[in-house]
């Protein structure tokens, strides 16, 4: 299997309404990126700014990365992947994975409970309701009964799991069509792509900061690393990634209920290894580096708004700006 070279970018834009997307989707198509990927946390979901692309940016793959297993019900998530296939046919791509406890137990009051068992329960079930079938059924982990899709889905849309470590990433590989991969350095990229197997596509969300002030890009960089490295989930994947010793004081601090001192315990050289950051050029070669090293599909995530962000996704775009 040949896996296409794409050029994505992570949707919405901060600080522009979902109204106001129109122009900037028809724009992304001009530049060269081939790819739209929204996530679902705490904003948006994850179906709404893909469908308003499917109708404004005819030639945009529209792709989810992601939407959690535990936060819908089966039948559900069944029918808003089927709606996002007849609205865009044969340019959708689902990508699914756990989440975290934090969004899933405290956010939305649910069990994060047997998450990797969750996630092969969902690819078992929406193969088969997605192909037509009258599903009943019992999952390890949840039970249909006598579901069958009222929505004909024109082809079979790729499925990516969010990976982070060897396990969720050997299923990516082998029950799913390839991963979903976050919060990791372009040497890291060398490490993980191993685990999900060849021919397999490899989207990576790369945050992304158009600063050159060393200043900001600490603040912004500190603040970014602390809100998700103390995540149980990435906690665990850094680790795997043999970040415990540089890591340990701010797990320390966090744990401790001060976050100051979790913050400032963040070395710059990690910020500089998670945080892509500097002139346009500079962003450029960084974001280069992910692809040589295995991703197929990028997707930076800017960390900026209004005409500034407008700028960044010009200048690092595939076509330039004329």
């Amino acid at each position: 299997m040949t896996v296409i070279q794409r050029a994505g970018i992570t949707v919405p834009f901060d600080g522009v309404p979902l109204h106001e997307h129109r122009s900037w989707y028809e724009e992304l198509e001009t530049l060269g990126y081939t790819d739209v990927w929204s996530a679902e946390a705490g904003a948006s979901d994850a179906f709404t700014p893909l469908a308003l692309a499917a109708a404004w940016a005819p030639s945009l793959r529209l792709g989810t990365a992601i939407v959690p297993v535990f936060t819908r019900g089966a039948a559900t998530l069944a029918q808003s992947v089927a709606a996002m296939c007849q609205a865009a046919p044969g340019r959708f791509a689902l990508g699914i994975g756990t989440s975290s406890d934090v969004i899933v137990e405290q956010w939305n009051g649910m069990k994060f409970e047997r998450p990797v068992h969750r996630v092969q329960d969902t690819i078992r079930f929406l193969r088969a309701a997605l192909s037509g079938e009258k599903v009943t059924a019992d999952y390890d982990t949840f039970s249909v009964k006598g579901f069958r899709l009222g929505a004909a889905v024109p082809e079979m849309p790729p499925i990516l799991v969010a990976a982070l470590r060897p396990g969720m990433l050997r299923i990516a590989g082998t029950q799913g069509d390839g991963a979903i991969i976050n919060w990791l350095s372009a040497d890291d990229v060398r490490t993980v792509v191993p685990h999900v197997g060849e021919g397999k596509e490899i989207v990576a969300r790369v945050f992304v900061l158009p600063s050159t002030d060393r200043e900001l890009v600490n603040l912004v960089g500190r603040r970014a690393i602390a809100a998700y490295l103390n995540v149980p989930v990435y906690a665990k994947f850094h680790a795997w990634l043999g970040r415990s010793e540089i890591l340990e004081p701010m797990w320390n601090a966090w744990n401790a209920g001060d976050r100051k001192a979790a913050t400032e315990a963040i070395p710059e050289s990690l910020v500089d290894e998670l945080i892509v950051h500097g002139a346009p050029d500079e962003i450029r070669q960084r974001l280069a580096r992910y692809t040589e090293n295995g991703v197929t599909t990028p997707a930076p995530a800017i960390l900026g708004s209004g005409d500034a962000l407008r700028d960044v996704i010009r200048a690092i775009a595939p076509r330039p700006a004329a």
